[in-house]
């Protein structure tokens, strides 16, 4: 991009608090070296209808000559729409309607980190959360995020304490990437005792802000570097949040830019479910609770394939002879092997080797007259180890010879 471009973005980062509407307004009427060239020109007449617009107090007051010294200082890059590393989901926010007065797409961002924003959040998921997160929550969180970075999927998030710290975590401890979004400076990153994560984050990822160096974080600044969190993802998973939370704030942005919104359900009763609970029940999240079902809802269609748990049924693990012994026999009384047999449709050895097999795992009991029963089926499903499967039992072979079934004892609940 052109160095004239570049500047005015940079000095307009500076002097404009993100996310302001009025810059938006703006930028879409005129080039953002127009613009600032307006504020220099006021800030330097210090014109008295101007006086007390902030863009012209700060303008005033700027040294950009100090903050490009702070980016060398601190290994910082400002870039800007058009660059390669500029993200191509950020334009998502240039329509999305303002939430709490934000609105808006940055006007350039500083990077701190060996990696491309542009590949890191190619492929990207934000877990974002309540900071006094529980043990249950943090432990979700750290798990997806270890799954995603594993799958390659970067992990966004604030870097704050609670959730958005366990997600950072979580990814690098499988090696992944990880970005933290930042609402101040990159040369003095915020919350302090966090700064060792955040370090690990730089290294392995990004970290990211729309404030230049000496900025400080406030309330407002972190409302703003929500948005980014929400369009530089593919998706938002909310792990945790109270009523009032500040990732509720994410959501509302991830919801605005058409990126699909996921919630882990956690503990009813308690505060921190309330915000996912609510999500859920309402239509505006996605119950998610596992790490597939977060990347099917991000990737194309068809792309993810799902390996749901399957529940074991008894007869899954039958063979089809011991499968139509075991339905022939009764619940209450007994029936003799003949019968069986020819309930079963079977020749005598067949029903035999079946019954052995089918008394070995406590599916049929043989009672003291010589008659057979169901044994005691419990609710989980009975597996057969082939080594109690006599060779001529496997599918698809057929004994040669009777074989006589063991003498089953009843089990104690049986008697």
């Amino acid at each position: 991009m052109p160095d004239e471009e570049r500047e005015a973005r940079r000095a307009l980062a500076c002097v404009v608090e993100a996310g302001e509407p009025r810059l938006a307004s703006a930028l879409g009427k005129a080039e953002p070296q127009v613009i600032w060239e307006r504020v220099a020109a006021m800030a330097g007449r210090r014109l008295e209808d101007g006086s007390h617009d902030p863009w012209v107090r700060r303008a005033s007051a700027i040294d950009l000559d100090a903050v490009r010294a702070g980016e060398v200082a601190h290994g910082l890059r400002f870039i800007i729409p058009g660059d390669d590393e500029w993200p191509a989901g950020l334009s998502a926010l240039e329509g999305c309607p303002a939430v709490q007065g934000i609105a808006g797409a940055p006007i350039g961002l500083w990077v701190r980190g060996p990696r491309p924003l542009a590949a890191l959040s190619e492929v990207s998921v934000s877990i974002v959360g309540s900071r006094a997160a529980t043990s249950y929550g943090e432990r979700v969180a750290s798990s997806l995020a270890g799954g995603l970075a594993e799958a390659g999927v970067c992990v966004i998030s604030g870097g704050a304490y609670g959730i958005d710290a366990a997600a950072h975590r979580g990814a690098l401890g499988e090696k992944g990437t990880t970005v933290a979004m930042l609402a101040c400076g990159l040369d003095d990153p915020y919350p302090k005792l966090n700064v060792g994560l955040l370090e690990s984050v730089a290294r392995a990822g990004a970290l990211v802000s729309e404030y230049p160096p000496g900025a400080h974080p406030t309330r407002p600044r972190f409302l703003a570097r929500n948005r980014l969190i929400a369009a530089l993802s593919q998706g938002t998973v909310l792990v945790e949040a109270a009523a009032r939370s500040g990732a509720r704030n994410t959501v509302s942005w991830a919801t605005g830019c058409g990126r699909p919104v996921m919630a882990v359900p956690g503990p009813i009763g308690n505060a921190t479910s309330y915000t996912p609970h609510r999500l859920i029940r309402e239509g505006e999240a996605v119950l998610v609770s596992s790490v597939d079902e977060v990347r099917e809802l991000i990737a194309p269609l068809g792309t993810v394939a799902l390996g749901r748990p399957r529940a074991g049924r008894l007869l899954d693990t039958l063979t089809d002879d011991q499968r139509s012994v075991y339905e022939a026999l009764p619940a209450r009384g007994g029936r003799t092997v003949d019968d069986l047999a020819m309930r079963a449709g079977l020749r005598m050895p067949l029903c035999l080797a079946a019954l052995s097999i089918l008394g070995d795992a406590g599916l049929a009991t043989c009672r003291s007259d010589g008659r057979w029963r169901l044994g005691s089926v419990s609710d989980q499903p009975v597996l057969i180890p082939d080594v109690a499967t006599p060779p001529a039992l496997q599918p698809g072979s057929r004994p040669t010879e009777p074989t006589m079934p063991r003498s089953v004892a009843p089990k104690e609940s049986q008697r």
